[in-house]
């Protein structure tokens, strides 16, 4: 049976957080998007890369690029001191956009992202389901970024994400079940879910109780280590799970 799913209006009401929460409007997403995608745009192209550099792209939303939290708190830069704990000379780039969804992810792919990452760390999809977007339409949009990263024979870590409980079961199935099936399509590492620990744990999130905040972070930075250095060869496959 063929279903259709209804857009959101420009501002919906979501109940990540165990509260009703009100989302904001397109035009300040969009003033926000423009600022800060011209802001990853200009640290990406004017950074120089040493020799011995692991470059790693944070490429996402408003959970990986720090809404709400000052610099050294965002889910990059905790992640850069991580790998350098673990010995790795790493530069994490800040490539996420507050508002994002996969369209905007998808549209500016191409240009965005330095042709010498050593990892992409692809975190997309929850303001997809904030908004109610068809899950068609959402994993029509992550696929291209597979294949185009794919094209590039760019290292990616794919991380998941869960739609609203609000917006009922079988919305859920079809948004919840694209990140597996399009890692297995791809052939790249999946990080199941990216608020794993995290969301709905009223400590640590923001009062909006959809970001994460400075231990929020912390605690997802902890989690998915192993990942990163897995795919940067860094540990065997069983040390990471």
């Amino acid at each position: 049976m063929l279903v259709h799913f209804r857009r959101i209006r420009s501002h919906t009401t979501c109940t990540y957080g165990r509260s009703k929460r009100i989302i904001n409007g397109v035009i300040f997403r969009m003033v926000r998007r423009a600022v800060l995608g011209f802001a990853a745009f200009l640290a990406i192209s004017s950074a120089g890369v040493a020799a011995d550099e692991t470059v790693i792209v944070a490429f996402g939303d408003s959970l990986s690029a720090g809404y709400g939290l000052e610099e050294v708190d965002s889910f990059p830069l905790q992640l850069e001191r991580a790998l350098v704990a673990h010995g790795l000379n790493a530069r994490v780039i800040n490539a996420g956009v507050s508002g994002d969804t996969t369209a905007g992810g998808r549209a500016r792919l191409a240009w965005s992202m330095p042709p010498d990452a050593n990892l992409v760390i692809l975190e997309l999809g929850a303001n997809d389901g904030l908004r109610g977007i068809d899950p068609a339409e959402t994993e029509a949009n992550l696929d291209a970024m597979l294949r185009e990263l794919g094209t590039r024979d760019t290292k990616v870590l794919f991380t998941g994400m869960r739609a609203p409980p609000n917006l009922g079961r079988e919305y859920g199935d079809s948004f919840n079940g694209m990140y597996a099936r399009l890692a297995q399509k791809h052939n790249v590492a999946l990080y199941p879910f990216f608020l794993e620990g995290v969301a709905a744990e009223a400590e640590l999130n923001q009062a909006d109780g959809i970001h994460p905040n400075a231990a929020g972070v912390a605690r997802i930075v902890d989690r998915i280590t192993p990942y990163v250095l897995e795919e940067l060869g860094r540990l065997g496959p069983s040390s990471s799970k």
